[in-house]
């Protein structure tokens, strides 16, 4: 397993943390986001939608529950929040949308862990001030560390 912690000042910060993972992302990749409300979960998502080469708007599915965004690869845009437990997640067509090859990233992911596969990469949002947060970045499977490694690397920018 491989954790680290990233601290961003500002939430131009969270948007390009954002960024970074879209450009690096490749096909596959599942980042599962969990914070208290207004932590910047949407805003790393619109910075992830603009490394993916989106340019249009980027909103929370709360209402929705999923968006698609075109870009290098697709992005699907996942938001639990409302949900009450893992069967509605399921009636979304969960397990076919994480098979398409594009960038799944899902708002409150932490409702149901079990949905996930093993190599899901996982962020927690802080809060540190009404501006600052820290983001804990989490990889437990030996494919998804690297990836880990990686933005580790890169950031910050």
């Amino acid at each position: 397993m491989l954790t680290t912690s990233i601290t961003c000042d500002t939430p131009e910060q969270t948007f390009q943390l954002g960024q970074l993972i879209g450009r690096q992302a490749q096909p596959g990749d599942i980042w599962s986001l969990s914070g208290q409300l207004g932590a910047g979960k949407t805003l790393l998502v619109q910075g992830i939608a603009k490394g993916l080469g989106f340019e249009g708007p980027v909103n929370s599915p709360s209402f929705n529950l999923q968006h698609i965004y075109e870009g290098r690869l697709n992005l699907y845009h996942f938001d639990w929040y409302r949900l009450m437990n893992p069967r509605e997640v399921e009636d979304l067509g969960w397990f076919e949308w994480t098979g398409r090859g594009g960038v799944v990233a899902v708002e409150w992911g932490d409702k149901f862990p079990k949905l996930f596969p093993a190599t899901t990469l996982k962020l927690f949002f802080e809060f540190l001030s009404e501006e600052s947060r820290r983001v804990i970045v989490e990889a437990s499977h030996p494919e998804s560390i690297p990836r880990v490694e990686e933005l580790i690397k890169c950031w910050p920018l």
